[in-house]
């Protein structure tokens, strides 16, 4: 599965890989080389971070579902209970 950034945030990354160039490098980086560089990144280790995030999303879930069971579970075949007098012993 390929990782797309809708334009706008395409835009914006690009751009802060040349603030990025220009702070911390010797030579500046272009348009087209920070564009090359973002797909680079997008291609070769985003799907490590997006793997990571869907398997914490799915971890954050399942502990909700164990929580719903504890939260919200029933015990069936109450009615009776409330009207059961407690048997005295003779």
């Amino acid at each position: 599965m390929s990782i797309e950034l809708p334009e706008d945030a395409r835009s914006e990354a690009i751009a802060s890989i040349q603030r990025y160039f220009d702070a911390n490098m010797e030579e500046p980086i272009g348009n087209v080389a920070a564009g090359a560089l973002l797909g680079f990144f997008l291609e070769e280790i985003a799907p490590a971070v997006y793997n990571k995030a869907i398997a914490d999303a799915q971890e954050s879930m399942q502990a909700r579902i164990v929580d719903l069971d504890i939260d919200l579970h029933e015990d069936p075949f109450q009615y009776w209970r409330k009207y059961e007098q407690p048997r005295r012993r003779k």
